[in-house]
C-alpha cells in the first residue's frame, strides 16, 4: 500500500477555540499536528489530503512544513463522503489505498494487515475498529450499524483494495451511512491503543508537553533520560552534553547530576518549574537574586573575544530565515501595518533593514560562556528551594558555548516580562478578526519584579527589550508543531518591537 486519503475537512466544532484559526487537522496533540502523526508513522507514503474549513491555512502550514509526499484538494460537497472521490482520481488503477480521519491518532504498535504491507497483494477491504474509544457507528456480524460502540466502534479508518470500490461514492453524505447500503465485506482491523479527539473535552484531559517535537523524556525512578527523534534532536542533543561537561569543569554550581550521554541521563529534579511556583513578592526577589548570581558566575568563568557575525547570525539572520518560512502563511504577514491588542505595529517585513541597522549597534567587549536559553521553563526549584539549570542551548549563531550575555538576560525576561513558559504551553488565547489580532497570554506573575530584574542585572533596558522581541520573532517557527502558536509568536514580536525599533 503507497497511498493515503485523509479526510481533513471538518471544521471540528466541537474543539472550541482550538479551531478558531486553524482545521482540526492542525490541532497539535503531544507536540504535533494531529494530520503529521500519520506523517510521522508513514513517511514513505503517498498522501491526498482533503480540505475544506480553512483550507488555505492548511495548504500554507503543509507547504511551510510537511516533509512528505503530498497533494490537497478541495472538498466539493459536504460530510465524510466530500472529497472522496475527487481524492481517489489520484490514485492509479489497481492500487490498495488506505482512507483515515484526520482526528484519528494511530498507536504506535499499529501494523498493517499483511496484504496491505509492503510487496503484497490486497486482498480484503478492511475496516478499523476502535477498541479503546466510543464511536457513533459499530461493525458487527459483517454489518454497519448505526448505534454506539468502544468494543465494535467504526473508528474512521478503512482499507480499500483499489479505487474501483469507491467509483460510486456521493458528493454529499456520511461515508459509513453510504458503506451500510453497499452492504460489501469487510474485514475487522483492530486499533487498540488508538486515539480520536473529537471533543474539547478529551483533548484537555492531555498532560501538557514539556519538550519539543525532536525530543523524548522518561523517567526512571531518580534518573531523567531525553532521547533526540531527529537530526535536529541530535544536534541540539551534542551540544546540551558539551555545555554540560563545559559547565562542570568550570564549577558551575546548580546544575543537575549527569549520569550519562547519548542519550542524557541525568538527576530527575524533585521540585517544579519556577512558574509554577506560588511565590510572594520577598521569595520572588530571593529566588531571582540566587538566578542572576548563578548566570554572572557563568557568564564570568571564561570569556573570549567576540564574534559580530555570530551575533548579526543569532540576533537578526536566523530571526529572518524562520520569519521567511511562514510569511504566506500568518495572517496580515503582507500588510505593512498589523493592529495587534489595539497597537499599530511595523510589520518586520517591510522594515527588516531599520531591525538590522538597530542590531548592529549591540556591540560587545567579549563572548562569555553562556546558558543560552534560561527561561523559567529550563530553571527549576529544588524542594529546598534551590534553583537548578536545566536545557542548556550550547552555542550562540555561529559559536558553540559562548556568546553574547545579553542573550541570557533577555531569555529570563522573556519569562519575567513576556510570559513565554505560560505561552509555550498553550495557556493563552489568539483571535484573529478581519482587520485585527487579539493575545492574551496567561501571566507567570513575576512582572512585578521587572524592575527589580534590571536593578540586580544592570542591564540596558532598551537593550534587553529589543532582544525579548526579536526572541519572539525567533520563536515562530520553533514553535511550529502550533498554527497558533507560530502566529502568536509573530504578533507578540510586533508588539514588543514597535516600542523599541
Amino acid at each position: 500500500m503507497k497511498y493515503i486519503i485523509v479526510q481533513a475537512g471538518g471544521k471540528g466544532t466541537r474543539l472550541g477555540y482550538l479551531t478558531k484559526n486553524k482545521p482540526k487537522a492542525l490541532v497539535p496533540v503531544e507536540n504535533l499536528p494531529m494530520l503529521f502523526h500519520l506523517f510521522r508513522k508513514y513517511p514513505d507514503k503517498y498522501f491526498i489530503i482533503i480540505a475544506d474549513y480553512k483550507k488555505n491555512v492548511l495548504r500554507e502550514y503543509l507547504d511551510a512544513f510537511a516533509e512528505v509526499k503530498y497533494h490537497v484538494v478541495d472538498a466539493q460537497g459536504t460530510g465524510t463522503c466530500a472529497g472522496v472521490g475527487q481524492a481517489i482520481d489520484f490514485i492509479p488503477e489497481n492500487q490498495s489505498f488506505m482512507l483515515v480521519w484526520s482526528d484519528l491518532i494511530l498507536s504506535e504498535d499499529f501494523c498493517l494487515p499483511k496484504d496491505y504491507q509492503d510487496g503484497a497483494n490486497a486482498e480484503y477491504d478492511y475496516t478499523g475498529i476502535s477498541r479503546t474509544f466510543s464511536c457513533r457507528w459499530k461493525f458487527e456480524n459483517g454489518r454497519f450499524l448505526e448505534e454506539s460502540s468502544k468494543e465494535q466502534g467504526v473508528a474512521g479508518l478503512f482499507l480499500f483494495t483499489d479505487k474501483g470500490k469507491l467509483k460510486d461514492v456521493p458528493e454529499n453524505g456520511e461515508f459509513v451511512r453510504w458503506l451500510q447500503k453497499k452492504e460489501r465485506n469487510f474485514k475487522e482491523v483492530s486499533l487498540a491503543g488508538a486515539r480520536e479527539f473529537g471533543l474539547l473535552t478529551e483533548y484537555e484531559k492531555l498532560e501538557p508537553m514539556k519538550c519539543r517535537p525532536f525530543n523524548r523524556i522518561s523517567v526512571d525512578g531518580d534518573i531523567l533520560t531525553k532521547e533526540a527523534l531527529d537530526a535536529q534532536g541530535n544536534r541540539l542533543a551534542e551540544r546540551e552534553n558539551a555545555w554540560y561537561e563545559k559547565a562542570m569543569r568550570n564549577s558551575v554550581k546548580i546544575l543537575p547530576r549527569i549520569y550519562g550521554k547519548s542519550p542524557l541521563r541525568m538527576e530527575y529534579i524533585k521540585g517544579k518549574n519556577i512558574y509554577d511556583c506560588d511565590l510572594n513578592g520577598r521569595e520572588k526577589k530571593k529566588v531571582l537574586q540566587k538566578l542572576i548570581e548563578a548566570l554572572r558566575g557563568i557568564h564570568q568563568s571564561e570569556r573570549i573575544l567576540p564574534d559580530f557575525f555570530s551575533m548579526k547570525e543569532a540576533y537578526f539572520h536566523k530571526t529572518m530565515e524562520r520569519l521567511a518560512k511562514i510569511g504566506d502563511m500568518v495572517p496580515f504577514a503582507r500588510e505593512r501595518e498589523i493592529i495587534v491588542n489595539g497597537k499599530k505595529c511595523r510589520n518586520i517585513y517591510f522594515y527588516k533593514h531599520q531591525l538590522e541597522k538597530r542590531l548592529e549597534q549591540l556591540r560587545c567587549n567579549h563572548f562569555c560562556f553562556i546558558h543560552g536559553d534560561c527561561t523559567f521553563s529550563n530553571l527549576m526549584l529544588r524542594e529546598n528551594g534551590e534553583p537548578v539549570l536545566i536545557d542548556p542551548r550550547g552555542y550562540f549563531g555561529f559559536t558553540e558555548l559562548y556568546g553574547d550575555e545579553r542573550y541570557d538576560w533577555a531569555k529570563l525576561y522573556y519569562s519575567i516580562v513576556g510570559n513565554y513558559d505560560r505561552f509555550n504551553l498553550k495557556e493563552f488565547r489568539l483571535e484573529i478578526t478581519s482587520q485585527e489580532v487579539f493575545l492574551k497570554i496567561s501571566s507567570n506573575n513575576w512582572e512585578d519584579m521587572e524592575d527589580e530584574f534590571f536593578a540586580l542585572t544592570g542591564a540596558d533596558r532598551e537593550e534587553i527589550r529589543l532582544l525579548h522581541a526579536v526572541i519572539w520573532l525567533s520563536l515562530t517557527t520553533y514553535a511550529w508543531q502550533d498554527y497558533d502558536s507560530v502566529c502568536g509568536a509573530f504578533y507578540n514580536g510586533l508588539y514588543y518591537l514597535e516600542d523599541v525599533l
